[in-house]
């Protein structure tokens, strides 16, 4: 009887754990999330290489199911040490059995969380475009069997919002789809002309204290909203006020990404908190659960055939400012200062 029960264990151990081991719920916790991340890093281009950390959807060796994959891009400061950018932001929770199942058809995707080796001296600028596509390409090759090249998206927050904007305009034929949050960073309309096709949903605060609401973020809306070819597609979130998805304000009116970071739904599956969202028609987008962010990324396919693109794509000398577009007017100031006076009483 013993032995019986033993081999019955080693059959378990055989054929359940691998099909479970990935499988985090929401109430195992963010951390418990986290961990189901394993550790990447792309080939050296220029004088560096991309490490990351990525979750993946396989369920095992016999999984021949095509899945999205997610490019997260960290802000400034977040990417000082190896496995920093999973920890500062809640990316992890779109790797979550609950957030996963809301990618379609697949019922989930790989996530891969990129750092710009900050410890070297090393940002988000057009230095590290080629690296990071590098690793990129290198990540799909690694998992070709099971990456759908038709489903890839982009995102980040702050310095990773620029490099977000850069990513989709240096190589829009590589990206389904963009979502910039705060970008600290405004194209200019020659650049923007290459986002003409390509869905992008763009989330900011008004009273971002870092990255200009006013001057940067809202001229980026309107440059994309006068070429954009899909207007229907292409959506502006704004946040009056910051909160995290259970209710309770962020420490700072510039951590737009937590919103992100939830799919746009409370922890009680509402309306985000202090949030309206438009199209470039100017329609109200109204969001009902669980239709977020993430259904909005499974939405949009493109015609990438998985072709390797050397150098900086549409990037070019022409395209390489990298304005923060953080400077206000004494009449924004005031704007700003009266809108932040206002929340204190919502």
């Amino acid at each position: 009887m013993k032995k019986f029960i033993a081999l019955l264990l080693v059959f378990a151990c055989i054929f359940v754990i691998p099909v479970s081991a990935s499988a985090v719920s929401l109430e195992d916790g963010l951390e418990a999330i986290n961990n189901s991340f394993e550790k990447g890093e792309g080939p050296v281009a220029g004088d560096f290489s991309i490490d990351y950390r990525y979750y993946s959807p396989v369920k095992d060796e016999a999984d021949a199911a095509k899945y999205p994959l997610v490019v997260w891009l960290h802000g400034l400061g977040d990417g000082e040490y190896e496995g920093k950018p999973l920890e500062k932001s809640q990316i992890g929770y779109w790797a979550s059995d609950e957030f996963q199942s809301r990618f379609s058809p697949a019922g989930g995707a790989f996530i891969m969380v990129a750092r710009s080796r900050e410890e070297l001296g090393v940002c988000w600028t057009n230095k590290t475009i080629e690296p990071l596509r590098s690793a990129i390409d290198d990540f799909i090759s690694q998992n070709k069997e099971n990456i759908d090249l038709s489903r890839i998206y982009i995102g980040g927050y702050s310095m990773g919002g620029k490099m977000t904007l850069k990513m989709a305009i240096a190589y829009p034929e590589m990206f389904a789809a963009a979502f910039p949050i705060c970008p600290a960073w405004s194209p200019d309309k020659e650049a923007i002309e290459h986002l003409k096709d390509m869905p992008v949903w763009i989330t900011s605060s008004s009273l971002d204290p870092l990255v200009s609401y006013y001057v940067g973020v809202t001229p980026t809306w309107q440059k994309l909203s006068e070429i954009t070819a899909i207007p229907e597609k292409c959506r502006f979130s704004t946040l009056t006020k910051v909160c995290y998805a259970d209710g309770t304000k962020t420490p700072s009116s510039h951590h737009a990404w937590f919103a992100v970071n939830y799919d746009l739904f409370t922890t009680q599956n509402g309306p985000y908190h202090y949030m309206t969202t438009q199209n470039a028609l100017g329609e109200e987008v109204t969001l009902t659960y669980p239709d977020g962010m993430i259904s909005w990324l499974s939405s949009h396919t493109s015609d990438y055939d998985g072709k390797v693109i050397e150098g900086t794509g549409n990037i070019t000398d022409d395209l390489s400012t990298d304005n923060m577009a953080a400077h206000l007017t004494i009449c924004e100031f005031f704007k700003i200062l009266f809108n932040m006076v206002l929340s204190l009483f919502k």
